[in-house]
């Protein structure tokens, strides 16, 4: 399936803060872990991980780390600061606002949902 880029886009910043709450991480480890997330649905790119870690930073919302692990070469390490951790709570509620009235709308009248792909 090809999920539409406004809809990545939209998602890109909770997303990678939900990452970063579960613990520090780098770009590499973090484009895995989209991967794994969405079942292998969402396949981003360096191109768009990367300005948007750099804006999350210039936001305030992470901060970084460069290191070397004995075991390879040097990465550039993500933590989520107070202020993200803030941000992504206010992502989270907004989210199940939208959830929320989508599955509802999708429900329709009666509350019947139709099957996936008979929408």
């Amino acid at each position: 399936m090809q999920i539409d880029k406004d809809l990545v886009a939209a998602s890109a910043t909770p997303l990678v803060l939900a990452i970063l709450a579960e613990g520090e991480s780098y770009g590499y480890a973090i484009l895995r872990r989209v991967r794994e997330l969405s079942g292998g649905e969402l396949e981003w790119t360096d191109g768009m991980l990367y300005p948007l870690l750099h804006r999350l930073r210039r936001l305030g919302y992470v901060t970084t780390e460069w290191r070397t692990p004995p075991e390879g070469r040097r990465r550039r390490y993500y933590e989520i600061t107070d202020d993200g951790r803030a941000a992504l709570a206010e992502q989270r509620r907004q989210w199940a606002t939208v959830t929320r009235a989508l599955g509802d709308a999708w429900r329709g009248p009666g509350g019947l949902m139709p099957a996936l792909g008979e929408v």
